[in-house]
């Protein structure tokens, strides 16, 4: 069969297509800045009709129509990573979080843990052979949809073409949306601790050889980082993501790729968030290979790359070096996303730099002012990095190598690099603990 015939008959409305989705339905809604509008709303707007909807997701960027209190019953939330969009209807008891690495979030999907019924994704037009591509979002998408029962595909004509391991044929979409909208713009800045986070970018800049492949997250650390980088040599990227930093590094010459052990001569990712003139640069460029996140976040296909340099965040760090980077105490905040499975294949790459780093300190809504390196974790506080995995922790007072290190070494590595004015007091409280 001709694929622009089969094309054309599974062309269809939203408000339509939606009608499909049934009662005690589990539905993958695809992600970060790749959510398909059109059918969103239409499920929204359909969801009074339906019961006990549960909606499969990780990172999401804009509205969240989905998790407000009139849903209750109808749609309800099932995320592996909270983003700030639902984050007030997970504490809430609204909607659910599931635990799960990154690496293995599509296996949830794929080995029929969390089978799906119906996978709403968004992908590009299709091209002379009728294959289409997932885009900006391939990573956390592809095989989640390709297990569904059921597939409705926003099919939009300003969705870039990325390659890759990153294509699905029209012929496996069994229902069409044509759209033609903007992929939803995400700018990073620097959230107002410009001197902070540029002396933690330093820091972190001396610990990258020349010829290492990086992992550089989203956020104002690894943005910083960027701009440190220029007289580096031979740089390559596999990162779970990546944004517009890249493309500046790309044309200084210094991103080349070039002495990268795997996939070399390519930058490897599973999804990307920027601007505009990131996705437009994205759009058939071959040096840009997307892949399922399984693949791309696998801690085993990370470690083949020598000299590979992870660059994470936390909440906060104990003296033992046990990392908390989801959750506020036993609030819930956000996820392990890739830390761990970049943390421990960094770790395990010849000449590996596994990073965490973080401000000193934070302030609270009420205007406390604490600091980030402590003593012990909040009650309840989640473990994303444990004490045995972490490596090399990163404030704007230098850099804490903890690898081999005994407690009472660890300590006062920790308690160097933590702010002035706290460190007295975390001395006190570790020998209290016999720390030191």
């Amino acid at each position: 069969m001709n694929w622009t015939y089969s094309y054309q008959s599974r062309i269809m409305p939203p408000q339509e297509a939606v009608r499909i989705i049934k009662s005690g339905d589990r539905v993958f809604l695809t992600g970060n800045v790749s959510v398909p509008q059109k059918l969103l709303s239409a499920l929204v707007d359909y969801a009074p009709r339906l019961n006990n909807v549960e909606i499969c997701q990780a990172l999401s960027i804009g509205p969240a129509d989905y998790v407000m209190p009139e849903m209750q019953g109808h749609l309800r939330v099932n995320s592996m990573f909270i983003s700030a969009n639902i984050r007030k209807a997970v504490q809430d008891g609204k909607a659910d979080f599931t635990p799960v690495l990154l690496s293995e979030f599509p296996l949830l999907f794929k080995n029929g843990v969390l089978p799906l019924d119906v996978a709403l994704i968004h992908v590009s037009p299709p091209d002379e052979h009728g294959y289409c591509s997932f885009g900006v979002e391939v990573g956390l998408t592809k095989s989640a949809a390709e297990s569904a029962k059921i597939i409705i595909a926003e099919v939009n004509q300003q969705m870039p073409r990325t390659l890759g391991d990153s294509f699905i044929h029209v012929n496996r979409l069994d229902h069409i949306i044509p759209v033609d909208y903007p992929i939803p713009e995400v700018h990073f800045g620097q959230d107002g601790k410009s001197e902070v986070i540029e002396k933690i970018a330093g820091y972190i800049a001396d610990l990258i050889p020349n010829g290492a492949t990086l992992q550089m997250g989203i956020g104002a650390i690894p943005n910083a980082v960027l701009k440190y980088l220029y007289h580096k040599k031979d740089l390559g990227l596999h990162s779970e993501l990546f944004s517009n930093g890249v493309i500046e590094l790309v044309n200084a010459g210094v991103l080349t790729s070039a002495r990268k052990s795997l996939h070399r001569g390519k930058i490897i990712a599973g999804f990307i968030i920027g601007t505009q003139e990131l996705y437009d640069w994205v759009n058939n460029n071959p040096l840009i290979e997307l892949h399922p996140t399984e693949y791309v976040n696998d801690p085993f296909v990370i470690a083949q790359n020598e000299r590979m340099v992870a660059i994470n965040s936390a909440i906060e760090v104990d003296l033992t070096g046990q990392v908390c980077a989801d959750s506020i105490g036993p609030k819930l905040y956000s996820g392990v996303g890739g830390q761990l499975d970049f943390i421990y294949g960094a770790s395990r790459s010849k000449d590996g730099v596994p990073i965490i780093a973080l401000p000193s300190t934070t302030t609270l809504k009420d205007g406390t002012y604490i600091s980030r390196i402590v003593t012990m974790l909040k009650q309840g506080a989640g473990i994303v990095t444990s004490r045995n995995h972490v490596r090399y922790v990163v404030t704007e007072y230098g850099v804490a190598n903890l690898y081999g290190k005994t407690i009472r070494q660890r300590t006062r590595e920790l308690i160097n690099i933590a702010h002035p004015e706290f460190r007295a007091d975390l001395e006190k409280q570790a020998k209290e603990l016999c720390y030191l």
